[in-house]
């Protein structure tokens, strides 16, 4: 894959042009900060009079309604929650996108599953910093970096991935690396890692071990303690160095158990539903389950409230509190 730094791009594709960020939540702010430290012409695109305004305001930016900003801008770059882009695209983004403009993402989800399809005459770009924004904001400040993905979904202008790889370096990713991709690799792999490892793996994994251990008469606390509050440890090693690199930290029996023992627990079973997960992203399965289904909210909220009232969770927070967390 073609990795682009800092000497190999250049903000001259920017230069005279206004970025709209509609948006200023975790990524927003973020980038939106960062590119109007590194000298573009940011305006901020919010609902008026809501927090985000309040906290745009408070940054010395003068945020316009989005309309109002989808109209200036000749980027315009959406960094509201997935499920809410279509509407607000259709009913104040769309009738703006003049010939020539460029209309941003930080996940493909919506233009890869056609939940909003550009007009043919303007830029479709993809540029995902791969970092909570807090921690990208950060690392700009410190002079550092995250990695970003790119991508171009139209090239319209022939400069797609130019601008693409401008907004990556205004942001400070190009200190890190950035990575070419597509809209389809992006997102389907994003929404594989989240379902299978990340978010839904771990998860269960975890809820699992406690309730094994717990059913079989071991106390909750120690229960918490094994599965859920030394991950984060085994999860550090694993970041700062690979998976070698942890194992070479942990205990000899600790290597011994988690390399006979863990296959038998995330066998071949356990990878025909990951390959499962898959093609129901690749399909467009879980689009129709999650954006496409109007009770997909009230579903979230239920097994929200079943989470937050799970034993672990009551338990997580006595630990928490011991430990000064």
């Amino acid at each position: 894959m073609k990795v682009y730094y800092d000497s190999d791009i250049s903000l001259d594709v920017l230069k005279g042009k206004k970025i709209a960020v509609i948006g200023y939540g975790s990524q927003g702010r973020a980038q939106a900060l960062n590119m109007r430290d590194s000298g573009l012409d940011v305006v901020v695109g919010l609902r008026e009079g809501g927090s985000s305004w309040k906290r745009a305001v408070e940054d010395g930016f003068n945020p316009l309604p989005i309309e109002e900003a989808a109209k200036v801008g000749d980027v315009i770059h959406i960094l509201i929650p997935d499920p809410e882009q279509p509407m607000l695209y259709k009913e104040k983004i769309h009738h703006h996108l003049k010939a020539g403009k460029t209309l941003g993402f930080s996940h493909g989800y919506n233009i890869h599953f056609r939940q909003i399809v550009p007009p043919p005459n303007v830029d479709v770009v993809l540029m995902a910093p791969k970092s909570p924004g807090p921690r990208m904001r950060e690392l700009y400040l410190q002079g550092k970096g995250v990695p970003a993905l790119v991508g171009v979904g139209q090239n319209y202008t022939g400069k797609a991935l130019e601008t693409a790889l401008a907004m990556a370096k205004a942001c400070g990713c190009s200190r890190a690396g950035v990575i070419e991709t597509t809209f389809k690799d992006e997102t389907e792999t994003d929404l594989f890692g989240e379902q299978a490892v990340l978010v839904g793996g771990v998860v269960e994994l975890i809820r699992n071990g406690f309730e094994v251990l717990v059913e079989n008469g071991y106390p909750p606390e120690l229960a918490y303690f094994e599965v859920l509050n030394e991950l984060k440890l085994i999860v550090d090693l694993i970041y700062q160095g690979g998976i070698t690199h942890m194992l070479k930290a942990v205990s000899d029996t600790a290597k011994y158990g988690g390399l006979t023992v863990g296959p038998q627990i995330v066998d071949s079973h356990v990878r025909k539903n990951m390959e499962k997960a898959l093609a129901r992203i690749k399909s467009g399965e879980f689009v129709e389950t999650w954006t496409g289904n109007p009770r997909s909210y009230e579903i979230l909220n239920d097994l929200m409230k079943k989470m937050a009232d799970h034993q672990i969770e009551k338990v997580g927070e006595k630990i928490r509190k011991m430990a000064n967390i």
